[in-house]
């Protein structure tokens, strides 16, 4: 049985490549030593600040270095780090703090004046540590992070020590509700991230063995979307783990040429991001600019989430056909569930992915979905898995069960076995559209949207029918200048999909309002589609 636990491995790296860089935002350069030993400073300040054994820390912070460094200097401590996601408002980070338990906040200074609104209902926090991004002077109710990160220089760590069952917490807000905190053991996690990493580890026999592997410095990787979300941290942890750098990008909005002058200035070799939400602006740029950069170092692009179009990964791979295009089927809950690889002159179908290993569709019955039989099935991986939700018994429950003597996670992503043992994947049981009886599930009906060339977003939601209980409704962003009508868009749909899932109404809006995560707010736009029908337009629904 392994143990592993991230801090020993990223000290055994910095041991082995002192010199080596770990991160690089901007101009600032930060090696592997330089992250050990401000990682020590950092677990330091936070044990003298007197938390406990596994006490919880939250990251309130934009992509930087500081980021990665404190995450370091929390799994030294022996404690757990929290994401947080940086669009939150009050309501959601007074809920998330307060569920998570946060006894510290890391935060850039930005955040200063909504975080002094706050303080007074989070007793539960003991400290503040201050990120500088030259937005304002540090409160004096915090500390500045650079003061914490110099206060040590020889390694710390708890007076528990360290352990596999030491827990990465990861809040995710799926597509409903309040955010939810992942319960991952570090060794679960470290196991899953090594099995689809670019590098593999031997997993067996310890320290000695990962020591013996690493024979030099790892591949250098730009998470694009934010690192408070599973996929910018996941895939940066793993990186991490193989003694690669993190480049992370100085600015706070995604802008695809930044992106493409860091890839040739900084040889990155693997990005990640989040679907068609990154994919698409990083196409128009190289559309708009054939030949302006070199990308000779970028190895794979990785993108999970949401979902990427076929017609997006064929026009990334016409301008660089060597690299791999990763689309990695996975969810804060369940790692590994599937994947589909395109390179050449050959982009894999929207949706469309290879099972990982340990997976499961299940039908109804709780029986595997046949391959080729057209059943409807619900997705569920065994073998390493979360603990649970934190706090959340209940939750917890419903989503990780025992089938057949086997714990599986089932979040609740529902698919269709081809013949060849491929999965279509539908979509997430908690958006599906109830019409008379007949399941709709929102992703399809967005990607058949997304081909009418003159939209660039789009959005399915439920509304209420007097007739079906729930219609389909449509929202969709058109490419700047663009036109489309109504109609015109709704007969699109219905020349690729069955009548009853083609919108019945189609409200045009000028932005979808993606998240950085690149995720959607369903139940906000099916509350403006409400609103916006009971509007005195007259416009009745458009018949089947």
């Amino acid at each position: 049985m392994t143990d592993w636990n991230f801090a020993d491995v990223w000290e055994l790296v910095a041991g082995s490549f002192p010199d080596a860089p770990a991160l690089i935002n901007g101009t600032r350069r930060t090696s592997w030593s330089e992250m050990d030993r401000r990682g020590n400073g950092i677990a330091r300040w936070l044990l003298e600040l007197g938390l406990g054994r596994q006490d919880k820390v939250a990251h309130y912070l934009f992509n930087c270095s500081e980021y990665l460094e404190s995450t370091f200097g929390i799994f030294k401590a022996g404690l757990v780090p929290v994401n947080t996601n940086y669009r939150y408002g009050e309501e959601e980070l007074l809920y998330l703090w307060d569920n998570a338990d946060a006894a510290a906040v890391i935060f850039h200074g930005a955040f200063t004046e909504r975080i002094d609104t706050m303080r007074s209902k989070l007793p539960k926090v003991r400290g503040w540590l201050w990120v500088d991004d030259s937005s304002g002077p540090c409160p004096g109710w915090a500390v500045p992070y650079e003061e914490a990160a110099g206060c040590a220089a020889d390694r710390v760590q708890g007076p528990w020590g360290r352990s596999g069952d030491d827990l990465y917490l990861l809040y995710t807000g799926g597509t409903t509700g309040m955010p939810k905190g992942v319960m991952w053991r570090q060794d679960d996690l470290f196991s899953r991230l090594n099995t689809g990493n670019v590098i593999r580890l031997p997993e067996d026999h310890g320290m000695d063995r990962i020591r013996e592997a690493l024979t030099g410095p790892g591949p250098v990787h730009l998470p694009a979307c934010p690192l408070m979300h599973g996929t910018g941290a996941f895939t940066a942890l793993g990186i991490l783990n193989v003694a690669g750098c993190i480049v992370t990008l100085p600015s706070r909005r995604f802008d695809p040429v930044e992106l493409l002058d860091t890839v040739e200035a900084k040889g990155v070799n693997v990005i990640a991001i989040v679907g068609d939400a990154f994919a698409k602006p990083l196409l128009a740029a190289l559309d708009g600019q054939p030949g302006r950069w070199d990308l000779s170092s970028l190895w794979a692009i990785i993108s999970s989430g949401v979902i990427w179009s076929e017609q997006t990964k064929s026009g990334l791979l016409h301008h660089h056909p060597n690299m791999w295009l990763i689309d990695a089927f996975s969810s804060s809950e369940a790692l590994g569930m599937g994947a589909s690889l395109s390179s050449g002159d050959v982009a894999e179908h929207t949706a469309s992915f290879v099972l990982g290993p340990d997976v499961r569709v299940l039908d109804e019955s709780g029986s595997d979905v046949v391959p080729g039989s057209g059943i409807v099935g619900v997705l569920a991986l065994g073998g390493r898995n979360p603990l649970g939700y934190y706090k959340d018994a209940g939750k917890s429950a419903s989503t990780f069960k025992v089938i057949d003597g086997m714990r599986y996670s089932i979040p609740g992503d529902y698919a269709l076995v081809d013949a060849d043992g491929k999965i279509q994947l539908l979509g997430r049981g908690s958006v599906c559209i109830n019409t008379g009886g007949e399941k709709v599930f929102p992703e399809e009906v967005e990607e058949v949207l997304k081909l009418h060339p003159a939209t660039r977003d789009a959005v399915a939601v439920a509304i209420p029918d007097e007739r079906f209980g729930e219609v389909v409704a449509a929202v969709v962003e058109l490419h700047p200048d663009a036109e489309a009508t109504e109609a015109e868009l709704v007969d699109h749909v219905k020349q690729h999909l069955a009548g009853y899932k083609a919108p019945k109404r189609v409200r045009l809006v000028e932005s979808i309002g993606r998240a950085p995560t690149g995720k959607v707010d369903y139940k906000r736009h099916r509350e403006e589609t409400i609103a916006w029908l009971a509007e005195p337009t007259g416009q009745p629904l458009l018949a089947p």
